[in-house]
């Protein structure tokens, strides 16, 4: 019998993420000098920080190329980057490869096809609430929040709760 999700969030060290669909919304503004914009949630962002503060890996894979987001996520603490990466799960392997990062220690989020290969070798495949039902459908967990609205803090901080690295000092006034 396989697992509830909860139990497996002791485990993870690592966190992977895809990002335009998880870190935001999945849509993308053309301004009229052709540049793409991107809107992403700063709880996210917190909870990003807050996780690497703690000592947890970090790592992007992701189909894009804007260097705005891999600047605003670097200002976050992140330093492992595949930008272009449209077949992540070799970007995946070579990470965990590189870092000596065993598969059971680490969770994934994802909201489209190109991320089911690497969901599939991870302890914990997650998804926000507006990814592609193939994506869902072999989740372990689905956010109630969708991406670029707190899908990444949603399931940061039941990672770092279930481990007892999770602030709690100003639970009260945020729940």
């Amino acid at each position: 019998m396989k697992k509830n999700y909860k139990e497996l969030l002791s485990d993870i060290t690592t966190f992977v993420f895809d990002v335009d669909g998880v870190f935001t919304d999945g849509s993308v503004l053309v301004t009229s000098k052709g540049e793409l914009l991107r809107r992403m949630s700063v709880k996210d962002g917190y909870a990003l920080k807050t996780a690497i503060q703690k000592g947890y890996n970090v790592c992007i894979i992701t189909g894009g190329t804007n260097e705005g987001v891999k600047e605003r996520l670097q200002g976050l603490g992140v330093t492992d980057f595949y930008m272009g990466a449209h077949h992540k799960q070799d970007p995946l392997e070579e990470y965990l490869d590189i870092y000596s990062i065993d598969p059971k220690n680490v969770l994934y989020m994802g909201d489209d096809m190109p991320d089911i290969p690497p969901m599939k070798i991870v302890a914990v495949a997650t998804s926000p609430q507006n990814a592609v039902q193939e994506v869902k459908a072999i989740s372990d967990y689905v956010s109630h929040k969708n991406g670029g609205d707190g899908c990444v803090r949603d399931i940061i901080e039941q990672v770092l709760k279930v481990r007892g690295d999770w602030n709690d000092n100003f639970s009260a006034e945020n729940d």
